[in-house]
């Protein structure tokens, strides 16, 4: 049987496996080697996706996943008093509740490799401009998120990855090493291009290379066909498959 990856996240990870997605690309990566599955839900911030929890992972699987990225906090850092405010969870609580996250995830199988993954950069200026397109006149004169505050929960997210011992990726920091980040990686404001799903692809495939999860070094589930003999074929099976 194969492994299984499974990517927890908000509609960042939802939207993975839309053409050109970081998921669609890391099931490529690891194909005929791991199952990549899409746990992802739109507007969901870490207080609303912990009651998931034991629905996605439960205690007692038989088969936990090998390797799990819980990709949280660009609603938890919506900003209060606008527009996405429901979805705002004060940073404390953020990183308290990823940390709830991986201590489950680590109750399921203390083997399991959990990475973190920051929140994105936000291009507020492609926020006001989205909301303009949608809203016209209504929408409000400043964005529902800004950078700055997207920051703050990143460096939370890493902070609390360091303190746990296990992997993160600094989604935030790493996008803006990129000049003109804002628009060649965030296609309105937040959501990712094709070439910010790139990165996130290339970073989570580091990662898990570094870790233990390399996809080179992984073997195929079956044969290669190169592997069988047109005229003797049971042969490979028995070799491979015993």
């Amino acid at each position: 049987m194969r492994p299984q990856i499974v990517l927890f996240g908000d509609s960042i990870t939802e939207q993975s496996f839309r053409s050109g997605g970081w998921g669609s690309s890391l099931a490529n990566t690891y194909s005929r080697k791991a199952d990549v599955l899409v746990r992802g839900y739109g507007g969901y911030n870490t207080r609303w996706a912990l009651f998931l929890l034991t629905h996605i992972f439960p205690l007692n699987s038989t088969k936990p996943p090998a390797a799990t990225t819980i990709f949280f906090g660009a609603n938890d850092a919506a900003l209060l008093g606008r527009n996405s405010e429901r979805q705002h969870v004060p940073v404390e609580e953020y990183k308290e509740n990823l940390k709830k996250m991986v201590l489950h995830l680590k109750e399921c199988s203390p083997a399991m490799l959990v990475v973190l993954i920051t929140p994105p950069p936000v291009d507020e200026e492609g926020r006001k401009e989205y909301a303009n397109s949608l809203y016209g006149e209504k929408a409000m004169q400043f964005p529902e998120r800004t950078n700055e505050m997207a920051g703050v929960y990143a460096r939370q997210c890493v902070e609390l990855a360091k303190d746990l011992g296990i992997h993160a990726i600094d989604l935030w920091s790493k996008m803006q090493g990129t000049d003109g980040w804002q628009k060649k990686f965030l296609s309105d404001g937040l959501h990712l291009t094709p070439e910010g799903n790139a990165v996130v692809h290339e970073e989570v495939v580091r990662v898990f290379s570094e870790a233990w999860l390399s996809a080179e070094d992984m073997p195929y589930d079956f044969p290669h066909h190169s592997e069988i003999d047109g005229k003797n074929p049971e042969k490979a099976f028995l070799q491979k498959c015993l």
